[in-house]
């Protein structure tokens, strides 16, 4: 059987795998090789192909006996075949971006697109804005005629592009530019797929604007890769069919809702039915803090309290595929949302006010609970995704979690 895989120089975050698994039947490794090492590497190794990451897209071109027409015009290659004569270089970020484009309506013929970053992703999207017939593309760097300091020039650009690294794991919550500067702007593009959603898709979603990740865009050039290799077709019908899957199962379930409205009990009992891990909230706080919940509203107050919770959301919201039961509260902070949004679909677990515990809850124990839920309902609304009511048995509520999670999806 021949093997395959992905070069890069750090790939802990890297999808390939899985996807190239639903894709075919071949053996598919990640290789994290030093800069120095990667004309080593490629005159030894024995895959018979491979996808190549940053920053090595430009560096394997030299190691190439041919290169694809598109490759030749990106500058740049992301999949190598060896044939005979030695390394055939490829480019099938191009064919991953055109699909991107496409599978989310973006019309792009006689739109002003502004690309951020100058690298080897950009060189690919900026070609393919140009193929599909953008009026202008103008490529945003860190110096230069068009660089972040005078974007009030591009103001008029209806299409932003982000390929640069900016805001990807496990540096979340960044972003290249602030989406206000550009009034006229219909579309959002991020290359980037970990998180799901970058801080920039977060400000296009908040802004109402048209916008994707990068997921699709991986998966797609991944097919294309795939056929490289093995030399066969594959439905484009696989990109949507695997790009779900890995939605599905990137996507943190956020249990938000009152205290003791029953999110662990319920975010338990999804962990078992979905076999993926469950972190409480709470529980993480008290090992951050090394002391325990009550102790800490003693000392420092509900502001001291709120400071480590964002603090602990902050980590957990990088994470993908977990149950991840919040604190009833945790919606008192505006800046809780992108952290739990970025990677996550959140669920407001309901349950009637006259059964909800107080022991050991500070908050619920000193305010009432009808004046508490009062001031939390439309902060749970704003949060939430979907809405479950928790009024029969902890497997009940997790399976209507579970069937409502796969209708939104």
């Amino acid at each position: 059987m021949n093997k395959y895989g992905l070069l890069g120089e750090k790939l802990g975050h890297s999808y390939s795998p899985q996807i190239h698994g639903m894709l075919c039947d071949y053996e598919y490794k990640l290789y994290e090789v030093e800069k120095e090492n990667v004309g080593k590497f490629l005159s030894e190794t024995e895959l018979s192909g491979m996808n190549v990451t940053i920053p090595y897209k430009k560096t394997v071109m030299e190691h190439c006996v041919w290169l694809s027409e598109t490759a030749g015009k990106m500058g740049c290659v992301n999949t190598l075949v060896k044939e005979a004569d030695g390394w055939h270089g490829y480019n099938t970020d191009y064919y991953g971006f055109c699909s991107l484009v496409k599978v989310n309506g973006i019309e792009v013929s006689g739109r002003k697109a502004v690309v951020l970053g100058s690298g080897g992703a950009s060189n690919t999207v900026c070609r393919a804005l140009e193929d599909l017939g953008a009026s202008e593309v103008v490529v945003i760097s860190r110096s230069g005629e068009n660089n972040y300091n005078n974007l009030e020039k591009h103001k008029d650009a209806a299409i932003i592009v982000n390929a640069t690294p900016v805001g990807m794991y496990p540096n979340n919550g960044k972003a290249a530019v602030d989406l206000k500067m550009f009034p006229r702007c219909e579309a959002v593009l991020d290359v980037v797929y970990n998180p799901s959603k970058t801080a920039i898709i977060l400000q296009a979603e908040e802004l109402n604007i048209k916008c994707a990740s990068g997921l699709y865009m991986l998966v797609g050039q991944a097919k294309r890769s795939a056929e490289l290799f093995t030399g066969k077709d594959i439905d484009d019908s696989e990109i949507e069919r695997i790009n779900h899957i890995l939605d599905v199962r990137m996507e943190n379930i956020i249990l938000i809702g009152m205290p003791g409205s029953g999110k662990s009990s319920i975010g338990k009992a999804l962990a078992g039915k979905l076999q993926r891990s469950f972190i409480d909230a709470d529980e993480e706080i008290v090992k951050k803090a090394g002391k325990e919940i009550p102790e800490i509203f003693k000392e420092g107050g509900e502001e001291a309290f709120r400071k480590i919770e964002t603090e602990v959301l902050s980590e957990l919201g990088k994470l993908s595929g977990c149950i991840i039961a919040t604190g009833g509260g945790c919606i008192t902070r505006k800046e809780n949302y992108p952290l739990l949004h970025q990677n996550g679909h959140i669920v407001w677990i309901k349950r009637a006010l006259d059964v909800l515990p107080v022991d050991g809850r500070p908050i619920s124990q000193s305010n009432p609970l009808e004046k508490l839920y009062a001031e939390r309902k439309d902060k749970y609304e704003a949060f939430a995704d979907i809405e479950v009511v928790n009024d029969r048995t902890i497997e009940e509520a997790a399976a209507d979690v579970i069937k409502c999670l796969e209708e939104s999806l």
